[in-house]
């Protein structure tokens, strides 16, 4: 019956601590949506838009770029 002075002021503790992590995410909108992030699994992603480099643009960037030759 002793182990019961010790239990009884345990188990309040862990009530207490889980209603103050509860109410603390309802405060910080944890609760908000809980849908969305279910469904983002589900959705496509865009597909990126690459725009093609024209071989005169990609030629430019080579000649402009400096080789430092041996002497």
């Amino acid at each position: 019956m002793n182990i019961l002075l010790v239990l009884i002021p345990v188990t309040l503790l862990i009530v207490i601590v889980a209603v103050v992590i509860f109410f603390w995410a309802v405060n910080h909108q944890q609760f908000d949506d809980l849908d969305s992030p279910g469904m983002l699994p589900l959705m496509e992603e865009p597909e990126p838009e690459d725009k093609p480099q024209d071989a005169a643009s990609s030629s430019e960037a080579l000649s402009t770029e400096k080789v430092d030759a041996p002497h």
